[in-house]
C-alpha cells in the first residue's frame, strides 16, 4: 500500500468507476462496465490497481443504528491531566463500544471522540462510568448532535 503523502493517480474512466461505486457499492461491475463503455474486465483490473495505491480500502454495509435503538449522537472534548496520558487513555476508549472515533487535536481538548448511545440517560452512564473514570482524563465537554445535516465522502 502507498504512503499517506503518495498521491493515487486516476484517470477520467477511474473518476466514472468511483463516482458508480461511491452511490452504490453493489452496483454490478457489468453494469458499470457497459455504462462506461468497457470490459468488465477492466474494471476489475482498474479496482485492483486503485485498492493497491490506497485510494480504496474495501467496501462495508452500513447499520442504521436507530433501527438497533441507538438515537443519541455525541461529541466529546476530552482534556487529558498531561499529553503522556493520551496512549492509555487511547486504549482505555477503544474498549468502549459506544465510541465510534477518537480524534487527536489541536486546541483546548487533547482528544475528540464520537460516542453513539441509546438515549441521554445510556449517555450520561456512558460519560460518569467509562469515560471519565478513565485515567489522566481531567475533564470532558459534550455536544449532543440534534441532526446530522450532511453525510457525504470527498467528491471526485
Amino acid at each position: 500500500m502507498k504512503t499517506p503523502t503518495s498521491l493515487a493517480k486516476i484517470d477520467g474512466i477511474d473518476k466514472k468507476i468511483l463516482r458508480f461505486l461511491m452511490e452504490d457499492a453493489r452496483k454490478p461491475v457489468l453494469e458499470i462496465a457497459r455504462s462506461i463503455g468497457i470490459s468488465g474486465a477492466a474494471i476489475h483490473q482498474r479496482l485492483r490497481k486503485l485498492e493497491a495505491s490506497g485510494l480504496l480500502s474495501g467496501s462495508k454495509f452500513i447499520v442504521n443504528p436507530k433501527s438497533l435503538g441507538y438515537t443519541t449522537m455525541a461529541y466529546i472534548g476530552i482534556y487529558l491531566d498531561k499529553a503522556m496520558s493520551n496512549p492509555m487513555a487511547v486504549k482505555q476508549l477503544e474498549k468502549i463500544p459506544e465510541v465510534l472515533e477518537c480524534h487527536y487535536t489541536t486546541g483546548n481538548w487533547s482528544i475528540l471522540i464520537k460516542v453513539l448511545c441509546r438515549d441521554n440517560e445510556h449517555l450520561m452512564q456512558v460519560l460518569n462510568k467509562e469515560i471519565q473514570a478513565i485515567e489522566g482524563v481531567s475533564r470532558t465537554e459534550t455536544f449532543i448532535s440534534l441532526a446530522q445535516q450532511i453525510d457525504r465522502q470527498i467528491s471526485i
